[in-house]
């Protein structure tokens, strides 16, 4: 029991540090059009230049930790959603190519092409990754065998799409924080403003979901209910969130940066606690929920696989500091530059 725990704490680790690392760079995306010339387009491109393929790793990491520690919710997501990951996947693919593609050609009409590109693959991404999760919070029909017995359309659900909305909200904030860092002069007073514009829109849109979730999926707050020390993680939340616009007011950008990363891991530990023990929750019937006791892989392959991770975590860490380090400076423009 204790290793379906840690792993269940460290998938979420996985998945908070893809939502924080690619999160920006989906915000970014969806910024990219209102950049107003040629040039501004070329800053946003290459403030995430340098990072965006890397923070991918993580969702490739995170899909195979669940695959070797919970493969029966491997089985069911894979084949329930699959749908939504293909879409996922060519969103994904669309948005790498328009980044890689924008600058071969000098032409107008291509780099306005592969604009339009950039912008629907950051925004579709961010729409289908908070629909995921937005089912996985409410739950799915499933039978007796953990299999889903819904379409896309159930997956489509009003409480779904809400939460892929939040999402849009949050990786806004969390992008157009990044491009305040990241750069200068004209463009970085005008970004400025898109941080205000995106902090009212995510604060709209969270008070609106936890309203929902707490009239509508009180079952998520069983946990906190039981276990009342647990509140503290929300509260976290809420503050983390309530920092953002007074360190972007005090132009501490880098810390309102911070406090948005916190935010965006609060949020996923609120809604891991509002889970557990629960992977994937049957609506039709809670006993045919998934759960990390139920869904978990053999003793043998946990363990084997916490010894992987033990050194793997680790260097990925580590690498991923460095590479922020080494281009931890304002983007500046250059021959080499997309």
């Amino acid at each position: 029991m204790v290793l379906q725990i840690i792993w269940f704490i460290l998938l979420g680790a996985l998945f908070t540090g893809y939502a924080i690392l690619d999160g920006f760079d989906f915000g970014v995306g969806m910024l990219h059009l209102l950049a107003k010339d040629d040039q501004d387009r070329r800053a946003l491109l290459n403030s995430i230049g340098p990072v965006w393929d890397g923070n991918e790793v993580w969702l490739v990491t995170a899909g195979g930790a669940m695959f070797a520690a919970f493969k029966n919710m491997y089985a069911t997501v894979f084949s329930g959603f699959y749908l939504v990951f293909m879409m996922l996947l060519m969103a994904l693919i669309f948005r790498a190519v328009s980044i890689e593609f924008r600058g071969k050609e000098p032409m107008r009409w291509w780099r306005k092409l592969w604009d339009g590109g950039f912008f629907i693959g950051s925004l579709l991404a961010a729409l289908l990754l908070g629909t995921f999760v937005g089912n996985i919070a409410r739950g799915v029909p499933l039978n007796a065998a953990g299999t889903f017995t819904g379409n896309l359309l159930t997956l489509l659900n009003p409480y779904a799409l809400m939460v892929a909305v939040t999402t849009v909200a949050l990786f806004l904030m969390h992008g157009s924080i990044y491009l305040v860092m990241k750069t200068e002069g004209p463009l970085h007073d005008r970004v400025r403003l898109w941080v205000n514009n995106s902090i009212i829109f995510f604060i709209i849109c969270a008070i609106s979901t936890t309203m929902v979730t707490l009239i509508y999926y009180p079952r998520l707050t069983d946990q906190f209910r039981a276990h009342p020390g647990l509140f503290i993680v929300p509260l976290l939340m809420m503050l983390a969130i309530a920092n953002v616009p007074r360190e972007i007011f005090q132009k501490k950008d880098f810390l309102a940066f911070i406090s948005s990363s916190a935010a965006i891991a609060l949020l996923l530990a609120t809604l891991a606690i509002g889970l557990f023990p629960n992977l994937l929750y049957a609506t039709n019937n809670p006993a045919y929920s998934l759960t990390i006791y139920s869904a978990s892989s053999s003793q043998y392959t946990l363990r084997v696989m916490l010894i992987f991770a033990i050194i793997g975590m680790p260097l990925v860490i580590t690498y991923t500091i460095y590479v922020y380090w080494i281009f931890r400076h304002k983007n500046r423009l250059n021959a080499h530059s997309y």
